[in-house]
Parts: C-alpha cells; sequence; structure tokens
C-alpha cells in the first residue's frame, strides 16, 4: 500500500455567490512508504493547498486522499501528522523544551522527556532547552520547529517552506540538517518549496506543478544517493538537473 494516494483531486474555492477559482484540478499522486517527496511550481499553483489537503486542514471539492488507507482526518485525529510551517509558530512564552511538549498535551498522552531530549540534541539545540522563541536566530526556531513535528513519530511529515524567510546561507545549512534530521528515521514526507536546489538536494523525487488550476507537469525521480554532502549542488549533473527543472517552472527559457 502506498503511504499517500491522491486520485483525481481538485478543489475549488466560492468567490462570491456567482463565481469561483478552481486552485487544483485532476491531481494524481502516488507516494511510497518512507518517501521524501517535494513539490515545486510557480506561485498560485496550488502547492500549499495540495499539502493543506493532505493534513486535512481543507476538504477536497472531488476526488479522494488516502493515507496508509485512511482519510487524512483519520490521520489528524490519531496525532500521526507532524507539520512544519514557514512561520515556526511556536508559542512566544514557552521555552523549547515546553514546545516540544505540547504536542503530548494536546494527544493527551504522557510527555516523553526522553524522546524531547533525543530531539534536541538530533536538531542541535542542547542548551536552548530553557530559552524562549525570542532568544533563538530564525534557524534555530524552525530546528525547534522540526523537532516539535517529530516529537510524536509521525507517520507523515509535511513541510511548508519551511526556511523560506531564511537567508541563503542559513537556508543551505537547514537543508544539511534537515536531511541528517530525515534519515534518522526515514519519515514519508511531503515538501513544498519554491526553491529548485533545496527540492533536489532533499527529495526523492520531484513533483512539479503548473498552471491555474494547478496540475502535475511532470514528476522526476532524483537520481543522487544519500546522503547528499554539500559539494554536489556544485556538481555538473546536480546544475544540469537544476536548469531542467527550472525551465519546466518557466517554459518562456526554453
Amino acid at each position: 500500500m502506498a503511504a499517500i494516494e491522491i486520485s483525481n483531486v481538485s478543489k475549488s474555492y466560492a468567490l462570491n455567490r456567482k463565481s469561483s477559482v478552481t486552485a487544483l484540478q485532476g491531481i494524481d499522486l502516488s507516494v511510497a512508504q518512507g518517501q521524501f517527496v517535494a513539490l515545486i511550481g510557480p506561485s498560485g499553483c496550488g502547492k500549499s493547498t495540495l499539502l493543506h489537503l493532505v493534513a486535512a486542514l481543507e476538504a477536497v471539492s472531488a476526488g479522494s486522499i488516502l493515507i496508509d488507507g485512511e482519510p487524512p482526518a483519520a490521520l489528524r485525529d490519531q496525532h500521526r501528522l507532524g507539520i512544519a510551517f514557514q512561520d515556526h509558530a511556536l508559542l512566544p512564552w514557552l521555552s523549547v523544551e515546553s514546545n516540544l511538549a505540547l504536542p503530548y498535551k494536546i494527544a493527551g498522552v504522557a510527555v516523553d522527556k526522553a524522546r524531547i531530549k533525543h530531539l534536541i540534541e538530533l536538531v542541535g539545540l542542547v542548551g536552548f532547552e530553557h530559552a524562549r522563541p525570542s532568544q533563538l536566530s530564525g534557524g534555530m526556531r524552525q530546528r525547534a520547529a522540526i523537532a516539535r513535528s517529530l516529537c510524536l513519530d509521525p507517520a507523515l511529515l509535511l513541510l511548508d517552506e519551511p526556511f523560506g524567510a531564511l537567508d541563503a546561507v542559513t537556508r543551505m545549512r537547514m537543508n544539511i540538517e534537515l536531511q541528517r534530521i530525515w534519515l534518522e528515521r526515514r519519515p514519508t514526507t511531503l515538501l513544498v518549496t519554491h526553491s529548485v536546489e533545496e527540492a533536489i538536494f532533499l527529495a526523492d523525487r520531484v513533483i512539479v506543478l503548473g498552471g491555474r488550476p494547478g496540475t502535475i507537469v511532470e514528476s522526476i525521480d532524483v537520481p543522487f544517493p544519500r546522503p547528499r554532502p554539500v559539494e554536489l549542488m556544485r556538481s555538473e549533473e546536480f546544475h544540469r538537473l537544476t536548469d531542467y527543472l527550472t525551465v519546466l517552472l518557466e517554459p518562456s527559457l526554453r
């Protein structure tokens, strides 16, 4: 069974009583267990909308989505979804440690202090356990947000532009960190990003969306073995794939 099965999914929004806009149309996508898939496409093509549908934050207008054979809402209610957005959404009055304890409290289960300690070590925040978000750098806040998304050992990890607000150098460092963190457990992952380089560096597959309504233009298997060193980004093969995907995003460059 595929981890995610998206079948002929469309999503429309009412603008007023007489008109609507279609954000996604006829999306078919199957994601294998433990696969890291990146979604790229121009602004407004429905990348984040698709992620929200998978997260059960919105309902499909047509078609179906199954995660491990169940509707997304079932996974959400079982607290088996891990989500991190561009806005870290850490509670400003809580420490890093307390923010990581929050998923356990929401799920109504005992706080796993050993797991929290391990995740803080994994994301490199040892020594900042009692710091509040305002006392952390942007990259450190995103590390804490990713750690929090992993607390309940999710079956599915959803990442919506988690590093979009960071400068280029910090973003590259966070890509390296995310790869290291992901390799520990290899959860099935969907990443929405505007960065072609980020998608290639992190993902097993890159899905290119285009147009409005959003449709899948192409699915590309990334050929590079893991772990991927930062030097890969300077290789001829990496640049060739980056150029190919960039042209898919902007046909006028052909």
